[in-house]
């Protein structure tokens, strides 16, 4: 069963800004290099490949700390029936940091991500009660579940690429973004996370809804 929207586990709102900067819009690509370096480093996969002397792969690792922590959920959920508080908190808060620094880059708003403060991105992730709310055993496969959320995430994304060239010009010219545009923007970062809550974050057995709303 699909959940409305409105009620699912994973929510997102921005505030639509009145009026952008002009200038911290044209660098904004640079301006944001130093915060995409510290997520980054947050979020790396940490792969890693072994090769001989002759120039043969031996071996190949990978994880990070995003891969290493819904493993390490989707095990706990499995096996002991349990989603540690303090591993919850700490993906929720790394998720509100991720979409901060997706929303100074969509120009979605002029506020420096901050590591700390809520800003203008307003995320909010539900703490599961596993035994009453989630079943044991759908970790192992909502990942797969997922697959028209991907396909359909992908085309999105397209669009709101388009979305944010068109509004870096219209913020030149005009100190504001779309308001059409910015609630196509939002609304995609907001499918994505229920996709995330769902498939990787595993906080919720609820399907999420096909809906930018």
């Amino acid at each position: 069963m699909v959940t409305p929207a409105e009620s699912y586990a994973a929510r997102l709102d921005i505030d639509y800004p009145e009026e952008l900067d002009r200038f911290t819009t044209f660098a904004r690509v640079i301006w944001v290099i130093p915060i995409v370096i510290i997520l980054s480093l947050l979020t790396a996969t940490g792969n890693e490949t072994v090769i001989t002397e002759t120039g043969e792969e031996i071996r190949t690792t990978g994880g990070g700390i995003s891969g290493g922590l819904f493993l390490a959920t989707m095990l706990m959920i499995v096996f002991r029936v349990r989603y540690p508080r303090w591993w919850f908190d700490f993906a929720r808060e790394l998720t509100r940091f991720g979409g901060r620094v997706a929303a100074y880059i969509f120009l979605l708003t002029d506020e420096y991500p901050s590591t700390v403060d809520e800003q203008s991105v307003h995320l909010e992730i539900d703490y599961p009660d596993v035994e009453q709310d989630l079943n044991r055993w759908l970790p192992l496969v909502k990942w797969l579940l997922a697959i028209p959320h991907y396909v359909a995430l992908v085309f999105l994304a397209v669009g709101a690429v388009v979305a944010w060239v068109i509004a870096w010009f219209a913020i030149l010219f005009t100190g504001r973004y779309p308001r059409g545009l910015f609630d196509y923007v939002v609304g995609v970062g907001r499918w994505g996370l229920r996709v995330e809550a769902y498939a990787f974050l595993l906080v919720t057995d609820q399907y999420p809804p096909f809906s930018l709303e």
